[in-house]
């Protein structure tokens, strides 16, 4: 079993995965805990996670030192590196910001280490850190560098440490499972390759259930269906889809529901509310308040259902949302992480309810949840569709959500999706959607000055949500998108592209 202590990091919740993936076990536990729980459960390796602190703030998260002398190989990981530095002797200042790619260059003489072993002299790795480390403790050796970290990849063999100042953990980290995998066979353990269980993810929602009935929050997006498909697959007709038509998701998703479900043998219930949406919705400019009124209207709606079936003689108990890990973590899911926005199924909703939650997939990210869905049979061309948050075009509309503003959206939206499938590259990407800013800029238009609104156009290619690179499309494909926006949606000046990673960007501009 490796023991990673997580320090609030937004993907300490990947390492284990990954480390899972790998075929090995993994127990989460928090810094207060680490000493402790190592001394009783003796796990082979330890890993140390990063975190959103400062090593010198006050009540930064750190650990016994007395961990340090059990003799139980270490990775350390961003914060946990530089708190090891600290706790041993080494010098750690708040130094030098870095999110994003660098370069990582291997000392040649190096790689011939455990934790080298198969790595190319050179790769790119991610980076996401406040607070520099300036000296080593005794008895550290480099063993890689970037341009700007010269203590990258460090290793004390005496103790069995190895600090990183990058996360091995995220998608484009180059050779990060690999650098991952040479830990862990370096402190002994054999793997035992497993996938995801569905019998059992279906058999945990039939004892959670029992009789009583689930109604489901759909959106037609991949998590909530698979969510939702999983729970008719275990409680068939006990189980009753809800989508909440507000007006702000995609035009095609009410068709797309009521197929989805009536190949699970289950009748999705439509409630049209588009009105009663944007009403709430008015006056609401700050994006916290818009995600938080969303969230709370889809309870009022699903209480209101609720109702409607318990005067029917069905004695529903659950709500099941299509939660996945990544809204989790952003959403403040563990003691020491921040918080980066409230999801409406996690951190919008409001803190008294009639119902329990259900939320099937909430330890699986989005490449899971595909596989997820493929294996219960659901249609590749669903699997594969593009992702589309729970609020839908409200935190793609910067400020108030009018009817107007609203329409100009869903108007240029149609656009991208169309220019992406028109040029075949609809499938090559993660995500793509238009923003509409909020800001203006002056233009021409009919040999006339004319003021209107930015549209920002984010593209991104991701695997799992916690990292995402911007999507390097053909320029013409570009022209094509900015062109038709301009003199199709009315009221809009110019396009500009996000160029923006996460981190530090997110994926969503709200």
């Amino acid at each position: 079993m490796i023991l990673l202590v997580d320090f609030g990091s937004q993907t300490a919740h990947l390492i284990a995965r990954r480390i899972r993936n790998l075929g090995y076990t993994v127990d989460i536990v928090i810094p207060e805990d680490a000493y402790r729980e190592a001394k009783e459960k003796k796990p082979a390796g330890i890993v140390f996670s990063g975190g959103p602190s400062s090593v010198y703030e006050e009540g930064a998260p750190t650990v016994d030192k007395r961990i340090y002398d059990l003799g139980i190989p270490m990775l350390v990981i961003c914060y946990g590196f530089q708190l090891v530095s600290l706790q041993l002797g080494g010098k750690v200042i708040g130094g030098k910001k870095e999110y994003g790619p660098a370069d990582l260059h291997i000392d040649t003489k190096k790689l011939t280490e455990a934790i080298a072993k198969g790595l190319p002299k050179a790769f790119t790795v991610w980076m996401s850190h406040g607070d520099e480390i300036t000296g080593l403790p005794e008895g550290f050796e480099i063993i890689g560098s970037t341009e700007h970290v010269p203590f990258a990849l460090a290793e004390d063999k005496k103790r069995k440490i190895v600090g990183l100042l990058f996360h091995p953990e995220v998608e484009h980290t180059e050779h990060g499972d690999m650098l991952l995998e040479n830990f862990v066979k370096m402190s002994g353990l054999t793997a035992l390759q497993k996938e995801v269980d569905v019998t059992a993810l279906v058999k945990k929602i039939r004892e959670t259930v029992g009789e009583s009935y689930v109604i489901g929050a759909v959106s037609g997006g991949v998590d909530s269906t698979v969510a939702g498909a999983l729970t008719a697959k275990a409680i068939g007709d006990h189980f009753i889809p809800i989508y909440v038509n507000n007006g702000l998701m995609r035009e095609e998703n009410r068709e797309h529901v009521q197929k989805i479900f009536e190949h699970f043998g289950v009748k999705a219930d439509i409630v049209d509310c588009e009105e009663e949406m944007l009403a709430l919705l008015k006056g609401i400019a700050d994006p916290e308040e818009k995600r938080k009124t969303i969230g709370k209207f889809y309870i009022d709606v699903f209480e209101r259902e609720m109702e409607k079936y318990r005067k029917d003689g069905k004695d529903i108990q659950f709500l099941m949302q299509g939660t996945i890990y990544s809204d989790v973590i952003e959403s403040k899911g563990t003691k020491h992480a921040d918080k980066i926005k409230s999801h409406h199924n996690v951190g919008g909703l409001p803190e008294k309810m009639q119902l329990q939650l259900l939320e099937p997939i909430r330890e699986f990210y989005k490449d899971e949840v595909r596989k997820i869905g493929k294996t219960l049979g659901l249609p590749e061309s669903f699997i594969w569709k593009q992702v589309f948050p729970g609020p839908g075009y409200a935190v793609r509309i910067r400020g108030e959500v009018t009817k107007e503003r609203l329409k100009k959206e869903k108007h240029a939206d149609s656009i991208v999706l169309e220019e992406l499938k028109n040029a075949d590259l609809l499938q090559t990407v993660y995500m793509s959607f238009p923003i509409m800013s909020g800001a203006d800029s002056v233009a021409v238009k009919g040999d006339g000055r004319f003021f209107g609104e930015v549209i920002a156009l984010r593209i991104v290619n991701s695997r799992d949500v916690m990292t995402a690179t911007w999507s390097r499309l053909p320029y013409e494909v570009l022209q094509r998108i900015s062109s038709r926006i301009v003199n199709e949606v009315p009221g809009v000046s110019r396009v500009v592209y996000d160029i923006s990673t996460k981190p530090p960007a997110t994926m969503e501009w709200e």
